[in-house]
């Protein structure tokens, strides 16, 4: 499983012109599963989301993590981050794991993250997605579980 994480001050997710998930300051996650995936990966992918240190202390140093600040997640699937970009000039996507098997874990994710979490929002699985951010510092890192 990948996120691709970005602290933020504020992120929304719209589908067809109507808003779906909005976050204020916290994370912005993408999140892709990939073949082979299994429930445990969602859950270390939760521990990770919620206990990785991209916040800013009194000090001005990143040791807090989004359990500490109680900031929003705004969970998106998106499949393309487990793409093979390796060869040629167009991706390949047999790394994703199909879209049943990533709706299943991807929805996992989602169900541990707010059983975790008080403020967890969503994008729509499968759905074509525009997704509007404030990335705060920038501060983006790439998580695998």
């Amino acid at each position: 499983m990948i996120a691709l994480i970005q602290r933020v001050l504020e992120a929304r997710v719209t589908v067809g012109g109507r808003t779906v998930g909005e976050i204020g300051p916290g994370l912005l996650a993408l999140v892709a599963v990939e073949r082979g995936d299994q429930p445990a990966n969602a859950t270390r992918m939760v521990e990770r989301l919620l206990g990785y240190r991209v916040f800013a202390d009194d000090a001005g140093r990143m040791n807090r993590a989004l359990a500490d600040t109680g900031g929003g997640l705004l969970l998106v699937s998106q499949f393309t981050l487990a793409a093979d970009t390796s060869k040629g000039t167009r991706a390949s996507f047999t790394p994703a794991a199909s879209p049943d098997e990533a709706e299943i874990l991807f929805n996992r994710l989602v169900a541990i993250a707010r059983s975790r979490h008080p403020v967890v929002e969503t994008g729509v699985f499968g759905a074509e997605m525009s997704i509007s951010l404030i990335n705060h510092g920038p501060v983006t890192f790439r998580l695998t579980a």
